[in-house]
């Protein structure tokens, strides 16, 4: 029974709304905070993904470990639907605006588009990146619509310009997100 209480908050945590964070930036705490593991077509855990919405927009955390050295695209996605093998189900970059991909396109950038997650030699990777004016759950263009949203891990790195997907490549990895 001890074991079990000791276990409990850990099981409860994996659940739903998180209290702490893999690394929130400073301020007022997040109205919002949702995590989900990063998961391969074969239900391998890659690592974890957070979702905080902030006073002045979302941050995105990602951490993953063993995955070889070197930059992955990472991308929010409209659907919070992560059905494998291709990971097609979370559909297209989270783009309300209806803007071409990549920051450095001029006609860019997607809300969804996030700078490369980089891995070490180690095979660990971070990537901790606030969005400004993006929102998860209120405002004009909510992340978190009915069907949710999605972090995807693709192959290879993003090249900030190419529409629809900055080239890079197949999706590995996917974390769902929905609102509770």
């Amino acid at each position: 029974m001890r074991r079990l209480l000791l276990l409990l908050p850990a099981l409860l945590a994996a659940c739903g709304p998180k209290t702490e964070s893999l690394g929130r930036v400073g301020g007022a705490p997040p109205s919002l905070m949702l995590a989900a593991k990063l998961l391969t077509a074969d239900g391998n855990a890659l690592g974890d993904a957070e979702l905080l919405q902030l006073d002045g927009g979302v941050q995105v955390i990602v951490a993953v470990k063993g995955l070889p050295a070197g930059q992955y695209g990472l991308h929010i996605h409209a659907v919070g639907r992560c059905v494998g093998p291709d990971f097609a189900s979370a559909a297209g970059h989270f783009n309300p605006h209806g803007r071409q991909h990549g920051r450095d396109n001029p006609m860019g950038a997607h809300a969804g588009d996030l700078p490369n997650l980089v891995v070490d030699a180690g095979g660990v990777g971070q990537l901790n990146q606030v969005i400004p004016g993006l929102r998860l759950a209120d405002g004009a263009n909510p992340v978190l619509d009915d069907d949710g949203a999605a972090i995807v891990l693709h192959g290879r790195p993003d090249d900030y310009r190419t529409d629809p997907a900055g080239n890079a490549g197949p999706r590995l990895a996917c974390a769902e997100f929905r609102r509770k």
